[in-house]
């Protein structure tokens, strides 16, 4: 039997962009019904808690929203929507605003009272805002405050399964969302939607989101239909904590301002890699240094455990431990002196560019659901820059509340779903149950080495045909796979469906990673190393239709700035911090 709700408007996400748009929506109008569902507990679960680092922002004197918009294009190596990208710059200097003034975050602050603002690679200006390295933590424990302090229904612990259109396929009607505590399947019917569920490459071997980041946003959104941009980005942070292979620990940020700070990579053999393949240095874009990284382990340069190493001895440890206070503990806990020693480290699966094709205004191509945050493609391009990511969320969270707002008041009616895909979709997560178990542990191993292996830092045509052979083969695998016992907080059902998530979405990264036939950004093909024309720079789009998923390419539109141009009277200069 499947329960029924209505509400006005349901987010799908607790993160910084759910919980932004479910304030914006409030505040516009009080009199709708909200909704959040998260798959966690409402503040305690998503990636934007886990934020480390800082909330990039053009305040300063000397910086400009056009440089940031500059830097954003330029990391992104020109295949951003450069209309997200401008709404993403421009918006993020009201919204520090906002979260300082009105949602009550406290950041850093200079001796003159101004907001601190620290050095992150790939950018030309110190224009990161943050709070020590625990910025996440501080901006979604305030949202969070917010959100319980206002009439907001929340669905903790409740899994989204499926979109369902309406009865004559206009628009979405509505989400199936499984109650994971009791295993009840509920169906919210809502004049809006928002997809806010977060990306998180945990398809990979090493990776920094956490264990319940599975994509099911985007996976949701293939099956609907829908085209996932940019899919064969994914971005590989630098510095993951390498803790050894039998603690999750490992892959864990230690943040970028470490290298922004003046932190050194040295290889096994204990010396400085970095000048041979960027002026930059260890302060280049997290694309860069990640694929010199793995060039060097590849060629055995390499500690003991096969990773690498960051030193920060040489800044003084009692700076590095005042400055970087979370990650220094962190560290200690694991067996590191981060401080004054030597932490080993390795490229960490860290963020997804790609995502649901989507307006700046967060509407897609299907009417009724919005999308914002790490489940949408385009802001970012081909790089993320490090501190864009919690701007990202934020921004497009509070677009998404304040147009979902203006929309849901004009509907007068509920739209009626399709009863016929419902029951289906019901119908789907049951039917696990009549299944003979699958080996879901060993099949999630198996996607993971075959991802880093196959479609990791470093591509070739060889490797992404070997990986959409083994995709299918383990898709097959998790078809046939059932879960044990009933549905009241069954873990083991939650494994399965994660594992059908990350699997379609695995699949949709090598089909537009094979697709594309050059070298941008984060996808780098060892078989066309160029990056090519910049003037004929294309995007690439998947869709899933009848079990096959198909990658096409599109122009990208230079709306504000072309290669070869700048919105900048003179040139970009070198990073204001020194190494």
């Amino acid at each position: 039997m499947i329960e029924r709700l209505d509400r006005d408007i349901l987010i799908l996400g607790s993160g910084g962009a759910g919980l932004f748009a479910a304030l914006h929506a409030y505040r516009a109008d009080p009199a709708l019904d909200i909704a959040v569902a998260a798959k966690g507990l409402l503040g305690k679960s998503g990636c934007t808690r886990m934020v480390q680092g800082g909330y990039n922002v053009a305040l300063a004197p000397g910086d400009s929203v056009e440089r940031h918009f500059m830097d954003t294009i330029e990391g992104g190596a020109w295949i951003n929507h450069q209309q997200l990208a401008w709404t993403l710059v421009e918006g993020a200097v009201a919204r520090i605003r906002e979260l300082e003034d009105e949602i009550g975050c406290y950041f850093d602050r200079n001796p003159d009272g101004s907001i601190h603002q620290k050095a992150f690679a790939g950018q030309t200006f110190d224009r990161t805002v943050h709070k020590g390295d625990l910025t996440g933590i501080e901006i979604v424990n305030r949202l969070m405050e917010q959100v319980w302090a206002r009439a907001v229904t929340r669905l903790e612990e409740h899994r989204a399964a499926a979109l369902i259109p309406s009865r004559d396929g206009s628009r979405l009607a509505g989400v199936l969302l499984i109650d994971i505590r009791t295993g009840a399947l509920r169906f919210v019917r809502a004049k809006a939607v928002l997809l806010a569920t977060g990306g998180g490459p945990t398809m990979y071997r090493y990776h920094t989101p956490s264990g319940d980041k599975t994509c099911d946003g985007m996976a949701m959104a293939l099956e609907a239909g829908l085209a996932l941009r940019d899919m064969e980005m994914v971005q590989f942070h630098p510095t993951g904590l390498y803790a050894g292979p039998g603690t999750r620990m490992t892959g864990t940020v230690l943040e970028e301002g470490l290298r922004g700070a003046g932190g050194h990579l040295l290889g096994g053999d204990g010396t400085r890699f970095m000048e041979r393949y960027d002026d930059r240095l260890e302060r280049a874009t997290r694309d860069i240094v990640s694929r010199a990284m793995a060039s060097e382990m590849r060629a055995g340069n390499v500690t003991e455990n096969g990773g690498l190493y960051i030193s920060m001895a040489h800044l003084g440890p009692e700076s590095v431990a005042a400055r970087f206070k979370g990650m220094v503990e962190r560290c200690r806990d694991c067996g590191f002196d981060l401080a004054g020693g030597l932490v080993e480290v390795v490229p960490t699966a860290h963020y997804m560019m790609g995502g649901v094709a989507f307006e700046p205004d967060t509407t897609t191509a299907l009417p009724g659901l919005y999308a914002a945050g790490e489940d949408t493609g385009g802001v970012h391009g081909a790089n993320r820059l490090g501190g864009n990511g919690v701007a990202n969320s934020t921004v497009y969270g509070g677009v998404a509340g304040d147009r979902m707002a203006a929309d849901a008041a004009r509907e007068r009616a509920f739209p009626d779903p399709d009863e016929a895909v419902l029951e289906a979709a019901a119908a789907r997560c049951l039917a696990l149950f009549d299944r003979p178990p699958g080996d879901l542990a060993g099949i999630r191993e198996r996607l993971s080495d075959l991802m880093w292996d196959e479609v990791g830092i470093l591509r070739s045509a060889a490797s992404l045909e070997r990986a959409e052979a083994g995709l299918a083969d383990l898709a097959a695998e998790v078809e046939a796979a059932g879960t044990p016992g009933g549905p009241a907080f069954n873990l083991a059902w939650h494994d399965r469906l994660n594992l059908e998530s990350l699997v379609t979405v695995s699949r949709a990264i090598a089909a537009a990673a094979r697709a594309r036939e050059d070298s941008r950004g984060a996808h780098y093909r060892e078989d066309f190393p160029e990056t090519g024309d910049l003037a004929a720079t294309r995007y690439t789009a998947v869709r899933l239709a009848n079990g096959a998923f198909a990658a096409a390419s599109e122009p990208v539109a230079f709306t504000h700035v072309s290669p070869g141009e700048s919105l900048l009277a003179e040139p970009s200069p070198t990073p204001a911090s020194p190494l």
